[in-house]
């Protein structure tokens, strides 16, 4: 098989698209730790379906003046982590598989890491565990400005609809408020429970 090195922002509770590209068997995964820290972005925030439609959750960060993902401090000024946790329960608690995976989605929820890239990448370590699966990754050494690595830093927009194609599933407030493509993964879990690798590889790639 070729493999193909793929330089990955690392995300909060990523998007669905995001996960299709991390266990594409055919990427080794690079994640990025050295660039800007972009704001409006993935990095620190999640799109879930409330009750209203999407519904974004943001990681509150610490203006120390450092530009460097990984340098990028979380606030605990509120508690944001009981915040989050609560709209996700209450978005999901009626959803087919919450119940199923509720202990271990609220272990995020007990992290308390001093930066921002060591609690996205603890959060990803309990969702592999919940998907079952074991995705090596390597982070980069430094900033590059045209990797030679495929580069999807700029390829996920909290703001712009997905470019991956996805097929429809049911979601908790589809009755009411229509399929909302690419949420965090913790939709799809909490819906499409152990038939969401299935799904995740299913996904096409835009590249």
């Amino acid at each position: 098989m070729n493999m193909t090195n793929v330089l990955l922002p690392v995300f909060y509770l990523p998007p669905i698209s995001w996960f299709s590209v991390l266990l594409n068997p055919e990427n080794e995964i690079v994640f990025e730790q050295f660039e800007n820290f972009p704001k409006q972005t993935y990095r620190n925030r999640a799109n879930i379906y409330g009750a209203n439609g999407k519904l974004s959750l943001i990681i509150p960060i610490n203006h120390n003046g450092k530009r460097e993902l990984k340098d990028i401090e979380i606030s605990y000024r509120e508690d944001w982590r009981s915040l989050h946790w609560k709209s996700i329960k209450t978005a999901y608690q009626s959803s087919p598989y919450f119940e199923f995976y509720e202990d271990k989605i609220k272990k995020i929820f007990d992290l308390k890491e001093k930066n921002l890239l060591d609690f996205n990448l603890k959060a990803l370590e309990i969702l592999q565990q919940i998907l079952k699966t074991e995705k090596a990754h390597s982070l980069n050494t430094e900033y590059i400005k045209n990797p030679e690595e495929l580069n999807f830093r700029e390829k996920f927009s909290a703001k712009q609809p997905s470019e991956f194609e996805m097929d429809e599933y049911y979601q908790t407030f589809t009755d009411k408020l229509g399929f909302i493509k690419d949420l965090s993964i913790l939709d799809l879990i909490c819906n499409k429970g152990p038939e969401s690798l299935t799904y995740i590889r299913n996904i096409k790639q835009s590249y």
